[in-house]
């Protein structure tokens, strides 16, 4: 326990119409987060990788940065016309992006937070997810590159007033995903082109060993990639997306998994074992275990190790994503979206499953720092009632829940996981924690602020608030019920029941009556 005592505090962030506001993280001592900062007008907030810094978009052309130790804007920058903004993982520098009304105009601009200064600039005509940011760092900031036309170019992340220390040419390179701990390789994407079959390549970050790539995969129906990473820089999942399924089985397109390494040691599609869509993909925090979620519904949830030789089944369910937490420990397999929100519980070190759960209507969902919870959320603009967050502990109870009447955003404070206890000892402190169930007060969510609390180590499940149906969606699930020989009685209201009761007494009587 003294580590965990010892261990640094967990924030969240949480932005609504007025602004953000700070929370002081789990466990609450009352039932209730502490508020560490009253709310600050603005139109977005984002944390750099390493949590140091808070970059927070305000009204107009404001762009301000805080320092999270001590939670004071430290520097301002107005930037006219701004369209994105992004902070380097370390928090050093603020890039920005701004329209542009000529191409003589520099609008993408590297500044220096310490002092406020741009240390580079150029032109850059169009912004997409793929392109922005447009100057990519390691973990540590010594590497940056950004894409240009036909090559890639590299900088010292220390010093930018050296230029461009060197370029690597790629003809028609599309995207690019520089590998992140350490900044030793780089992933570059060329799309099929007259006939060329698209490709994915791996080169080396040193400036001598660049002329010919480490490894390759080329592919045909190919829409799109997604690129990731593993934490020690050997290993590169490559989803690949198709618009068009060929098959007809998919009105979605289809995607496959594939598979890099850095020594060439293995190159080609991970094993999956059931056809269909690949939903999710993530590497675990030690960068020797990858967990993938595919399949036609009910999808189907394996680990594998580096070398792809499957290690867990997690079984089968209407899963969508996967989140491992940060310890490596834990992971939870859930269904959101368009899916009911079922949720699963693993604790992988012993090979078992913990517990089921539900978190209906999730939009993100994360692990906190340290590990020991899990937080989901549901936020506008995708879901615009019912907002609100949930916070369940790593073995799936629930440890506390709010109601917003519009949330935008919530998330942890990023904090390196190596600061806190060892896993055994988390689980300790978390199970020695008495367990706080908020209840929402009055009439639906929009009156949700007042919350009672429970001390119970299994709160009581709470029911959820119903989505409207229209009637005739009432009618066919009456129908449905009737023909799985379910009970309609779970569907029907009180008041339908009531009335139930009545006509069924009615009928009783009127037979009664005929009888006599």
């Amino acid at each position: 326990m003294a580590a965990t005592n010892c261990s640094p505090s967990i924030d969240i962030l949480v932005r609504g119409p007025e602004g953000f506001s700070l929370w002081n993280g789990p466990p609450f001592s009352n039932g209730q987060p502490s508020i560490k900062v009253e709310t600050v007008a603005c139109s977005n907030a984002k944390y750099s990788d390493d949590g140091s810094k808070l970059m927070v978009t305000k009204s107009g052309s404001t762009v301000s940065i805080y320092d999270c130790g001590t939670t004071k804007e430290i520097r301002s920058f107005e930037v006219p016309n701004i369209l994105a903004a992004a902070l380097s993982p370390r928090g050093t520098y603020l890039q920005t992006f701004q329209k542009a009304s000529n191409p003589q105009e520099n609008n993408v601009v590297l500044w220096s937070i310490e002092t406020g200064d741009p240390v580079y600039q150029q032109f850059q005509k169009n912004m997409t997810k793929t392109t922005w940011p447009s100057i990519r760092f390691s973990s540590d900031e010594s590497v940056a590159c950004r894409m240009a036309t036909n090559e890639i170019q590299f900088f010292n992340g220390g010093d930018f007033s050296k230029g461009i220390t060197n370029r690597l040419r790629v003809p028609g390179v599309a995207a690019v995903e520089l590998s992140k701990e350490p900044g030793s390789h780089v992933a570059v994407y060329v799309p099929e082109s007259k006939g060329v079959p698209a490709s994915v390549q791996i080169y080396s970050c040193a400036k001598d060993s660049q002329s010919q790539p480490l490894a390759r995969r080329s592919f045909f129906r190919c829409s799109s990639v997604q690129l990731s990473w593993n934490r020690g820089s050997t290993g590169l999942l490559i989803l690949v997306q198709s618009d068009v399924d060929k098959t007809n089985q998919s009105y979605y397109g289809e995607s496959k998994l594939n598979y890099l390494t850095t020594d060439g040691s293995h190159e080609g599609l991970v094993p999956l074992r059931k056809e269909g869509p690949v939903h999710d993909v993530q590497w675990s925090c030690t960068g020797s275990e990858f967990a993938v979620v595919y399949g036609v519904m009910p999808a189907k949830a394996t680990v594998f190790d580096k070398k792809c030789n499957p290690l867990l089944e997690l079984g089968t369910g209407p899963y969508n994503t996967i989140r491992w937490n940060p310890k490596g420990r834990f992971l939870c397999l859930a269904g959101f979206g368009n899916l009911p929100g079922h949720m699963v519980f693993w604790d992988y070190s012993e090979k078992k499953q913990l517990a089921t759960t539900k978190a209906e209507w999730s939009v993100t969902s994360e692990w906190s720092p340290d590990g020991r919870y899990f937080m989901t959320a549901t936020t506008a603009p995708r879901l615009q009632i019912d907002n609100g967050i949930k916070i369940f502990l790593y073995n799936g109870s629930l440890y506390f829940e709010k109601m917003f009447e519009k949330l935008y955003q919530a998330e942890w404070k990023p904090v390196s996981a190596d600061r806190f206890g060892d896993i055994a000892e988390l689980v300790k402190s978390v199970e020695s924690l008495k367990v706080i169930e908020t209840k929402p007060q009055g009439q639906g969510s929009k009156s949700s602020q007042a919350t009672t609390k429970t001390t119970s180590s299994n709160p009581p499940a709470q029911k959820a608030a119903g989505a409207y149906r229209p009637p005739h969606a009432k009618q066919a699930a009456l129908a449905q019920a009737e023909l799985f020989g379910e009970s309609q009685a779970e569907g029907l209201s009180k008041n339908a029941l009531r009335n139930k009761k009545k006509r069924e007494k009615q009928r009783e009587k009127k037979a009664s009556d005929g009888g006599s």
